[in-house]
């Protein structure tokens, strides 16, 4: 199988790789930088997945008759508390497109007091921790579970919902 992924983030591209290497071995894959076309800092799980929605679309017309993939990280407010969200989606050759969300932990309260003046989340955590890049690695959610789960762990689950959904709409052909 063929794959494209819409980012080069590492966080993604390696969460990606190793769902795909495990279930698809022998596969051929690229990464490219595509836009979202949401904020760079989404708000709520519908641009959140739409974010991923349009990576995966883009990514996939990138190059003919292969799989595209994107992955999005936003935030979300329920009840006055801030939580990450997390989508991922795939967009298949025959215009199929199969969605996946992620686990969602409540974030400080000095956190989102800076999304909501418009901040994106990954400034504001490397600022919270006085650290770089963050978001290329364990991420806000891998800062905040004192990396218990990282990043790349949190996008290999949304990878592994979308492959078994992929693989379920392979074997129903």
């Amino acid at each position: 199988m063929k794959f494209i992924i819409g980012t080069t983030n590492q966080a993604k591209v390696k969460a990606a790789l190793k769902v795909i290497d495990n279930h698809f071995p022998g596969n051929e894959w690229k990464a490219e930088k595509v836009p979202s076309n949401v904020r760079d800092q989404p708000i709520g799980d519908e641009e959140t997945r739409l974010g991923a929605i349009n990576r995966a679309k883009h990514a996939a017309e990138k190059m003919d008759g292969w799989i595209g993939i994107g992955l999005e990280g936003g935030v979300r407010t329920i009840e006055n508390q801030t939580y990450v969200c997390n989508w991922g989606a795939l967009s298949l050759p025959d215009g199929t497109i199969i969605t996946a969300a992620g686990a969602q932990i409540p974030l400080p309260e000095e956190i989102a007091v800076e999304l909501r003046k418009g901040r994106e989340l990954g400034i504001i955590v490397d600022e919270y921790f006085q650290k770089s890049g963050i978001r290329q690695h364990e991420g806000a959610i891998g800062m905040f579970t004192s990396n218990v789960v990282t990043r790349d762990l949190m996008f290999e689950h949304i990878m592994q919902l979308l492959i078994g959904q992929l693989k379920v709409h392979f074997y129903n052909q």
